[in-house]
């Protein structure tokens, strides 16, 4: 079973390979990528990598917590399975819009 890691702070610049080589050194990386923007493929500043190894993830996770990654500190802690509640405003439902101002 593979363990994942979430990778905070990440610079604009820093791409999945970037991600996976600098992680590699700590162990067999499974996957590894930086989460874009869907509308601009910006980088969104973080990403996970995935390791076959909990010991080679926790091992990474030391190390790399507080490391400096092109140039920017980057932190790193275990990823969580759970997606808790939702932040920022609700979504607003699809389909017409309703106004006050529609006729019955």
């Amino acid at each position: 079973m593979s363990e994942k890691l979430f990778v905070g702070g990440l610079a604009w610049a820093t791409t999945s390979e970037g991600l996976r080589d600098a992680f590699a050194v700590h162990g067999n990386v499974v996957d590894a990528i930086v989460m874009t923007d869907r509308e601009t493929g910006r980088s969104r500043g973080f990403g996970f990598v995935s390791f076959d190894d909990p010991a080679a993830a926790q091992a990474a996770r030391d190390a790399m917590d507080g490391a400096e990654l092109d140039g920017r500190r980057i932190r790193v802690d275990l990823a969580r399975n759970d997606r808790g509640p939702r932040r920022g405003p609700p979504r607003r439902p699809s389909g017409p819009s309703r106004s006050s101002s529609s006729q019955r």
